[in-house]
């Protein structure tokens, strides 16, 4: 019984640590930024083309 009285509690301490960080993530605006990260997926292949091109043409 004793067992299963620990795995709560450690459980219970788990789960607040994860919210304090997830709390802390969010004040400091690590989830702000939602467009940027899918356009930049899309810019860097059209860069990435270009500097293949101009590589072949020397």
């Amino acid at each position: 019984m004793i067992a299963l009285y620990l795995t709560i509690f450690i459980s219970l301490i788990l789960a607040v640590i994860f919210l304090v960080l997830f709390l802390s993530s969010v004040k400091h605006g690590q989830y702000e930024d939602t467009y940027t990260p899918s356009v930049r997926m899309i810019l860097d292949d059209e860069f990435g083309d270009d500097e293949e091109t101009t590589e072949n043409k020397n």
